[in-house]
């Protein structure tokens, strides 16, 4: 049976409200929700950054399906921190959280004042925090001294089981060098040949666990309306990953996109008014290798999306996977 999920987007939604719509993501049919985990919106105009791990544990505890969120362990966060936040959500409610690790985005990780490590040092450290959030997270007391440094760590409070740990990747190459030590793959939609090389890379390499895809959707009453929203709510959406891993403030993002290339949008952001069409597309994504799907309307307000969704989207997707 085909999993869909919504994503829950805190650069764009107060958290109150980004509350609200994951109850009510739950209520319209959604199978279970994810997060974004973002010190800084992409862009003004989006406005919001709530705080995810504080969000999470309200969330989980408004709803009864399973909520993950992507995040960054090694800059802003230390392991160790998060391997106890880990292990609190997951002692509260068992078998229904799960996070997506990933090397991070100078955005939001830039506040602490170090610099800004190359890809090959921020994988690497990368690395490094996975495994000393694992071995925490296994009751073990924990020193390391390398990318990260921890002095005789333990967590005390723990789950019957730990958390599943995925690999947040877009690319082939990282998908490939996560396969060691990831337990599912997380990715974001792009053109689909690009998308099949990532999952292929994944599998090939002996990658285990669901591979997750997150889909950008702009949904509007017409085209004009759809296109418009993405303009306004996503448009960084059309910069490419080496570039936005490196930009720091949401001014930036703004200046780096420049005049909007409509095609360029459209790709980054499946632009629909037409349920029948947006559920061809998006199994048309689901298709290529993954488990699970959570879909992400760029707008700030949910509702009318929710709606759609309950009574077109969701009966119109699941028919086709």
């Amino acid at each position: 049976m085909a999993f869909i999920g919504f994503h829950a987007s805190h650069e764009q939604i107060p958290p109150s409200a980004l509350l609200d719509a994951v109850v009510a993501a739950e209520t319209a049919g959604f199978d279970g929700a994810m997060c974004s985990d973002h010190l800084a919106p992409w862009l003004p105009e989006q406005g919001e950054s709530g705080f995810a791990l504080s969000w999470i544990a309200a969330a989980l505890a408004r709803t009864s399906f399973s909520i993950g969120l992507v995040n960054a362990p090694g800059q802003r966060y230390h392991p160790v921190v998060m391997a106890q936040a880990f292990a609190t959500l997951e002692e509260m409610f068992p078998w229904r959280f799960w996070a997506a690790l990933g090397s991070g985005e100078a955005m939001n990780e830039h506040v602490t004042g170090d610099p800004w490590p190359s890809k090959e040092l921020r994988n690497g450290r990368l690395r490094e925090s996975v495994d000393v959030i694992r071995r925490l997270l296994d009751g073990e007391e924990v020193t390391h001294d390398g990318l990260v440094r921890v002095h005789r760590a333990r967590v005390w409070s723990r789950p019957a089981e730990p958390p599943p740990l995925l690999a947040a990747a877009v690319s082939p190459e990282t998908a490939r060098w996560a396969a060691a030590w990831a337990q599912g793959l997380a990715t974001v939609a792009q053109e689909p040949a690009a998308l099949g090389r990532v999952v292929d890379a994944y599998r090939s390499a002996g990658g285990e666990g669901p591979c997750v895809l997150q889909v950008h959707v702009s949904w509007a009453d017409t085209d004009a309306e759809a296109l418009e929203l993405a303009r306004t709510q996503w448009r960084q959406g059309v910069l490419t990953p080496s570039l936005t891993w490196n930009i720091e403030q949401p001014e930036d993002f703004d200046a780096a996109v420049g005049e909007v290339d409509e095609s360029a949008l459209r790709s980054a952001v499946l632009v629909e008014h037409d349920p029948v069409a947006l559920a061809d597309r998006i199994a048309e994504l689901a298709r290529i290798g993954f488990d699970r799907v959570y879909l992400h309307h760029v707008g700030q307000e949910q509702s009318d999306f929710l709606d759609a969704a309950e009574s077109l989207i969701l009966p119109g997707l699941r028919a086709r996977l």
